[in-house]
């Protein structure tokens, strides 16, 4: 099941994804006289107990309920999935591919970064490029949502603990990055952040080890990767993590990124005013976005 956060006719909403339209999940609990959490982040912080309202009332809707409360996707926006995520929290070098293209050694532990929530944007939303930033790059990533409290879990229930998985760019303004030598500055800006199109639940996407990563700029294939060459697994990365912070519901975590950023390519391909770049994951969907360069 894919869960979206939508706006249609002026309101915001979240529901159920199909190939061709949205279905609004509170709208349909008010009609079994339920109710349901007024948002996703708060539908996400439920828990159990939300998941599985939702899924007894989406076996009860029939095709005349399903017309009621769905939208077509023509008319509808995507916005992106999680706004005001406690934390997110982002993994470098976390692809052996990505790690021997940047000549740096494969980490012994998680190498870990946080970016603000106000660098999130949806699909379909700009990334805002300031005139001052010279060296421009994405970065396709798996991204994990925290379902519930998790601190100190094992490997092996680690799974349970996450809701589920969308799509990530971690922009990155790469003079910022290595001139600082610390990496928070120059992947913090204002859209740096793009997630979406919607989240794929947990227990639909259970093999998390072999998903293909591609992103295209401008319809050029730049990264053609999958999650096979992950050096720490979904289950790795929520198990150390946990033991550093308490992860928290709606926590979102970035996953690192194959190879293919522009900064490894020669020559070096960074992104410019007016690119478009699409960031697709097997069992999740495409991420679109377009670069606008401001004086500011």
């Amino acid at each position: 099941m894919k869960i979206a956060h939508y706006r249609h006719d002026k309101i915001e909403t979240y529901g159920l994804l199909t190939d061709t339209a949205a279905a609004n999940l509170p709208a349909l609990a008010r009609q079994f006289n339920q109710r349901l959490p007024d948002t996703l982040e708060g539908f996400i912080a439920s828990g159990e107990t939300g998941l599985r309202m939702g899924e007894s009332l989406l076996k009860k809707m029939d095709e005349k309920r399903f017309k009621t409360i769905s939208a077509p996707l023509s008319d509808v926006s995507l916005l992106a999935p999680i706004v005001q995520p406690p934390k997110i929290i982002c993994l470098g070098l976390n692809y052996l591919d990505h790690a021997a293209e940047t000549g740096k050694e494969i980490p012994k532990e998680p190498i870990i970064f946080m970016k603000p929530r106000t660098a999130i944007v949806g699909t379909n939303d700009r990334i805002i490029k300031p005139a001052f930033i010279r060296e421009l790059d994405y970065e396709g990533e798996l991204a994990i949502i925290i379902g519930k409290k998790a601190k100190n879990v094992s490997v092996s229930d680690a799974k349970s603990y996450v809701f589920g998985y969308t799509v990530f760019n971690d922009v990155s303004a790469r003079e910022i990055q290595f001139g600082d030598k610390q990496w928070t500055r120059g992947k913090s800006f204002d859209t740096f952040a793009p997630i979406g199109p919607c989240i794929t639940l947990g227990d639909q996407l259970k093999d998390t080890g072999n998903l293909m990563i591609r992103t295209w700029v401008n319809g050029e294939l730049r990264q053609n990767g999958t999650t096979r060459n992950m050096v720490f697994g979904v289950e790795e990365i929520v198990h150390h993590l946990s033991r550093v912070m308490t992860l928290e519901p709606c926590d979102l975590i970035a996953t690192g990124t194959p190879a293919g950023v522009g900064m490894a390519m020669k020559p070096k391909k960074w992104l410019n005013h007016g690119d478009f770049v699409r960031i697709e994951i097997e069992g999740i969907g495409t991420l679109e976005n377009t670069v606008e360069e401001t004086e500011t």
